[in-house]
């Protein structure tokens, strides 16, 4: 006679539980692997354009703002202030964008020197995607292009006031909040201390003004 097994409602419960217990584990690791893989992230994969877009942008906007507060300093006329401002911009993204192909394009010679070097002591003789390279041209356009954005902030703030002391405050109103904007940009996406970098972009930027204003109106007052 053949004996037939029961199964008790509280093996189901039980099996059911277990079951369920280990698929919230499944799910809990995953939710743990997602998460140290976003804390082990490398910042340093964004530093190609992060550096010729965010300092291009902070470069354009100090340097532009520089010159037309120190014009400012001799030549009190708004179409003097532009002028200036304008030919910096110009000539700025023109010097950043060169810099940055010449300094991009050595960076890939001698990484692809080295990949080659690397594919001669392999002993199958794979070659390498190029995956990885940097991109002198798109690394030159990025940086001219920051650069004239920064630039067009004190450009834009001057262009339709007449009145000095005000166009001057407002010029040194907007490039702060710019100042402010870029540092917090640039330190939230290389992951760096935000009101640290922040400060240290606002202090470095205001020195910049400050020097550039005070030497040309020295100069203007004293040395011509």
């Amino acid at each position: 006679m053949e004996s037939k097994q029961t199964v008790r409602p509280n093996t189901i419960k039980l099996e059911t539980i277990r079951g369920n217990h280990h698929m919230g584990d499944e799910e809990s690791q995953h939710q743990q692997d997602v998460e140290k893989e976003e804390d082990l992230f490398d910042y340093t994969t964004r530093a190609q354009w992060l550096r010729a877009a965010v300092l291009g942008a902070n470069d354009g906007l100090v340097s532009t703002a520089s010159l037309m507060m120190g014009v400012g300093a001799v030549k009190q006329d708004v179409k003097t202030m532009i002028l200036i401002g304008f030919a910096g911009l110009v000539a700025g993204a023109c010097s950043m964008a060169i810099g940055e192909f010449v300094s991009v394009y050595s960076q890939l010679d001698t990484e692809v020197a080295q990949r080659k070097r690397d594919n001669i002591r392999d002993d199958q003789k794979e070659e390498k995607d190029e995956e990885g390279l940097p991109n002198p041209l798109q690394a030159a356009l990025a940086s001219a292009l920051a650069f004239s954005v920064g630039a067009m902030v004190p450009l834009l703030a001057a262009s339709f006031i007449q009145e000095y002391k005000v166009r001057v405050g407002v010029v040194v109103a907007a490039v702060t909040m710019a100042l402010a904007v870029f540092g917090w940009l640039g330190a939230f996406l290389g992951g760096a201390p935000v009101v640290r970098a922040s400060i240290r972009v606002l202090l470095g930027g205001w020195l910049a003004m400050a020097i550039t204003f005070g030497l040309t109106r020295w100069m203007g007052t004293y040395g011509l």
